[in-house]
């Protein structure tokens, strides 16, 4: 009989002391999420929420975040809710989701958008606190420009991003990091630039990222970027619509001043006829190239000290990046 006492004590011991620990957990977690509202919205965005709620027990934690408002230099949004979840004895995996419409602002161009979807979810996963891999996947988005009326900029019934840690790439000893990343958009409805139903692909790699996910956000972190030899390097991007396309591929780097150099080579038909009105006539063959004889375009673009080249001939000046 005693067995029975004393094993019961334990459990109720073990369930005293974890009910503790979780509710000791879950206001630490609902202190570095009010943390968040502090930041000044330049140097690291600033999340305020309106209702903030840590649930989840005994095993998760579960954070519902209502009428989140987030900022970041000019550009704020306005989200009905975000919850992320994370089991409590596997915290570096996260799930999240949205409620939308988002409502979005640029304060120094004064455009004003509304992002909807029908469901959106995403995904993290750390390792060793880098990014082991992060997927966000959206069902019925519609992006629209609400400054006068709402007039439909884009729509896709399906998109999806996905990053993914490239370990072969990992630095151990300079906690320097690589990801590969891929995008897709499913049957594109842009009807300002012509597309009916589009598709489009991206793959890019991107090397000499900070290891350590937090430092990801600091203010100098394209310069750290550019000192670890980071390079941005587009696999491909192939965009159809139809008979027309639109393709590219290239390597970007930013030199000691912060200026950018590399080159990109852009393959095209059916673009030029749609840009029309939207980029001066004299820039557009300087950008997409000279016809050939099918209809197509092709060019390269070099970047040299921030100097952009189309070809041998200086088309523009992008200033310093940092």
């Amino acid at each position: 009989m005693k067995r029975f006492v004393y094993l019961g004590l334990g459990v109720l011991l073990v369930v005293l002391l974890w009910s503790g620990a979780w509710f000791y957990l879950a206001g630490q977690v609902r202190e570095e999420v009010e943390k968040l509202a502090s930041a000044d919205g330049v140097a690291s965005p600033r999340l305020t929420c309106d209702g903030l709620d840590v649930s989840g027990f005994p095993f998760r934690f579960d954070i519902a975040c209502s009428k989140a408002q987030i900022l970041s230099g000019d550009i704020s949004a306005a989200v009905p809710e975000i919850r992320t979840s994370a089991l409590v004895y596997n915290p570096t995996h996260i799930v999240a989701s949205a409620r939308g419409p988002a409502t979005i602002a640029n304060a120094f161009t004064g455009a004003q958008n509304s992002l909807a979807w029908s469901a959106l979810e995403g995904s993290l996963r750390l390792t060793d606190w880098r990014i082991g891999r992060l997927s966000i996947v959206g069902s019925n988005i519609v992006w629209s420009d609400t400054l006068v009326g709402e007039t439909l900029i884009a729509q896709s019934p399906h998109a999806e991003l996905h990053l993914i840690d490239m370990p072969e790439r990992f630095d151990p000893q300079a906690r320097i990091a690589a990801l590969a990343g891929y995008a897709t958009a499913k049957d594109l409805n842009g009807p300002n630039f012509g597309v009916e139903a589009g598709n489009l692909a991206v793959e890019a790699e991107v090397t000499g990222i900070p290891a350590d996910l937090a430092l990801l956000g600091e203010a100098d972190a394209l310069q750290r970027w550019q000192q670890a030899g980071g390079e941005f390097n587009l696999v491909s991007l192939s965009g159809t619509d139809g008979e027309n396309f639109v393709s590219a591929s290239g390597q970007l780097a930013l030199n000691e001043a912060g200026q950018l150099n590399g080159r990109m080579k852009i393959n095209s038909r059916g673009i030029v006829e749609r840009v029309q009105g939207m980029i001066p006539q004299q820039y557009q063959r300087l950008l997409l190239g000279e016809p050939a004889q099918d209809g197509s375009y092709s060019n390269t673009i070099t970047f040299a000290g921030g100097v952009v080249m189309a070809g041998l001939i200086p088309a523009g000046l992008i200033p310093p990046l940092f």
